[in-house]
């Protein structure tokens, strides 16, 4: 498969000498260097996997990139985010990531999206590009990604990290799978991990976005064998890489049956809404970040448990909180009251859900979990917090 104008521009002297290392290679050419020239891109999310894509596409001769991301650059982005510098923390992604590919490489159109992808725009903006690379970091994203490329027959280059290890594949071209044969359902919200609370190993997005870059290279200029029909799997800790063939699902509401004629609530069909609305009330074993703040305000003072690790604790803690590392909580467990009030939080509410489990599998009935962690303490009480 190529990606091919037949009105594809003719390359500048400046763009010639750019590109020579491109256009000595016999699969590529002037005319693979040309037919880049007249793509269009859309890369969704200007994080971990699309700040490597980004800047190798916008280096290849990407002629037309579009960026989508809601997201301001945080200093905690900057570990493996490197589209964006020390400078751009609290600027847009999608402004800071236009200008280092406009210095990078002039010839780039760039158009921005300073807004997150939803059912309601997404058909309207991938309908304006060639190929779409998914640098999304969550499933309702990656499943309204899947949909609207079906929709509208476009290659979709996925791309997903965690911890060390990595996937990458080529969805909704051709005869090949698309998302939903791989991922008929989303996971329970409950078993879903994200980076900022498993980590993530810097370098893992980079391997991973690059591959997607070249597999967006390669579908432009129609070189080499693509990703399509196999899902790549890379472990960075044991330096491992290996395929998976995949087949299209005839019996996938997608692209087998065509069951789906238009886009969803996908956050809805992840669980993220019905979660939310869930945590958003207090209920006996959890407690949100204001209504606990509006007690401490009244002079009630539940035990503050705080189960991060020592690191964690050192760049941001709730006032008179005890740090006991998750895997301590055992070993202290006699110094606690089980007739004490006793908040637990962590950085997100996960491992902190977790602890008041255990804990009230104990006998500590009067147990509760800070909704969102510190995280969300940041947001919804202390906007000075310094958050990671």
């Amino acid at each position: 498969m190529s990606i091919s104008d037949p009105h594809a521009p003719p390359l500048t002297t400046d763009e010639l000498q750019r590109y020579h290392r491109h256009l000595i290679l016999p699969e590529v050419g002037e005319e693979g260097q040309r037919r880049l020239k007249a793509a269009s891109l859309l890369l969704v999310g200007a994080g971990g996997l699309g700040s490597p894509a980004a800047l190798y596409l916008a280096a290849a001769g990407l002629g037309h990139m579009g960026i989508v991301d809601a997201d301001d650059v945080e200093l905690s982005n900057l570990q493996r985010q490197i589209i964006h510098d020390t400078a751009d923390v609290s600027s847009a992604k999608v402004a800071s990531a236009e200008r280092r590919i406009r210095a990078l490489n002039p010839h780039v159109e760039v158009v921005t999206y300073r807004a997150r992808l939803t059912s309601s725009n997404a058909m309207e903006v991938l309908a304006n590009y060639d190929v779409i690379v998914d640098g999304s970091d969550n499933f309702a994203t990656r499943y309204l990604i899947n949909d609207a490329c079906v929709l509208l027959a476009k290659p979709n280059v996925y791309g997903s990290v965690l911890r060390f290890e990595g996937q990458a594949s080529v969805f909704s071209s051709g005869d090949g799978p698309c998302y939903r044969c791989l991922f008929r359902e989303p996971p329970p919200p409950a078993l879903v991990q994200n980076c900022a609370e498993s980590g993530v190993l810097g370098v893992v997005p980079g391997l991973i976005g690059v591959i997607q870059a070249a597999e967006a290279i390669k579908l432009i200029t129609g070189v080499g064998d693509t990703l399509v029909g196999r899902l790549l799997l890379v472990d960075a800790l044991r330096m491992q890489f290996r395929t998976i063939d995949l087949a299209r699902d005839p019996e996938c509401v997608a692209c087998g049956r065509r069951e789906i004629t238009s886009l969803i609530d996908y956050e809805a069909f992840c669980g993220v809404g019905q979660r939310d609305v869930e945590r958003a009330v207090e209920s006996d074993d959890e407690i949100t970040p204001a209504a606990l703040a509006s007690r401490l305000e009244r002079g009630e003072a539940p035990l503050l448990l705080d189960v991060r690790e020592p690191y964690e604790w050192a760049i941001a803690r709730l006032p008179k909180a005890r740090l006991v590392p998750l895997d301590s909580l055992p070993d202290v467990l006699d110094s606690l009251n089980p007739r004490e009030e006793i908040v637990v939080y962590c950085h997100h509410g996960l491992r902190s859900a977790a602890a008041v489990e255990w804990l009230r599998e104990q006998g500590f009935s009067l147990t509760r979990n800070l909704v969102g962690g510190i995280d969300r303490w940041t947001s919804d009480v202390d906007p000075s917090m310094r958050r990671y």
